[in-house]
């Protein structure tokens, strides 16, 4: 096969479609297919000369002929083969570029991760916070659903920082966001909006009743000793929490006014370090 006959199928220098190179596929793909049927005819010829013992000419032709043939298939074989190749090479372009997509896509999740949950706990963040509750309050409103907020605050959080340094804080923020992970109800979402602060969304609750039962469980949660590492020894130490709790729509019809008001229950609920209290 001559350089340029190569040359025609192989891949051009760009992305090549793939519709094309299965064209070409497919003509090498009849070529052989043809040569098939003539050889096979061939044979035929060969197998009924040598049985009959007939004249040497005629099989001399049809050798012949076989020879033109297999001459043919050796063609059929070298264009399959550069159209292999050029398949083969399209392959790898479009591999490398679903990597490529692969790799982009997977930045654009961290990117979106990375805005909308907090790096130390990798509970959402603040604005990802405010996202679900107003669209918790919309369908609150639309259902006619009762809907709390928690804000909470780590009492004396800062002792432990000044005292044990700055990383034992960071691992009870972190203790802390997986405590309240595990007692999260499914359609719930705590978060953490920044220093020692976090925020619980209820939604779907029935009553006041279970507004406090879940209250009274997350302070237990967190109340229970912490073990940690803390200027290079291990530190036992209890950290409790206030909260305040805000239920829509009697504290507030907008996601403002409920964390302003949760956020005032709080401040009452450490002062009077009552664990938990409601809006008045």
């Amino acid at each position: 096969m001559t350089i340029d006959q190569k040359a025609q199928f192989a891949a051009p220098a760009g992305p090549q479609s793939l519709t094309r190179v299965l064209g070409q596929n497919e003509h090498a793909a009849g070529l052989v297919e043809e040569c098939a049927a003539e050889l096979s005819g061939v044979n035929e010829v060969l197998k009924q000369e040598l049985a009959d013992g007939a004249a040497r000419p005629q099989v001399e032709g049809a050798l012949a002929k076989s020879a033109a043939v297999e001459s043919k298939v050796h063609e059929a074989a070298d264009r399959l083969s550069v159209v292999n190749e050029a398949l083969q090479d399209e392959v790898n372009e479009r591999h490398l570029l679903e990597h490529q997509l692969a790799a982009i896509t997977e930045q654009e999740q961290t990117a979106r991760r990375s805005a909308l949950h907090d790096p130390l706990t990798g509970l959402p963040n603040r604005k990802l916070a405010a996202d679900r509750l107003e669209h918790g309050l919309e369908q609150a409103k639309r259902h006619g659903r009762i809907l709390a907020v928690m804000f909470m605050d780590l009492n004396d959080f800062k002792i432990i920082n000044d005292t044990h340094g700055h990383e034992a804080g960071d691992s009870v923020l972190r203790t802390v966001a997986q405590r309240l992970t595990e007692n999260t109800r499914g359609d719930d979402t705590v978060s953490r909006l920044g220093g020692d602060e976090f925020l619980y969304l209820m939604t779907e609750t029935e009553s006041e009743q279970d507004v406090r039962s879940i209250a009274e469980k997350i302070g237990t949660a967190i109340s229970t000793p912490f073990d940690i590492d803390a200027r290079g020894g291990r530190v036992n130490l209890t950290i409790t929490a206030s909260i305040g709790i805000a239920v829509y729509p009697q504290n507030g019809a907008t996601a403002e006014s409920l964390v302003a008001h949760a956020d005032q229950a709080m401040y009452r609920a450490k002062r009077d370090k009552s664990g938990y209290s409601f809006i008045p």
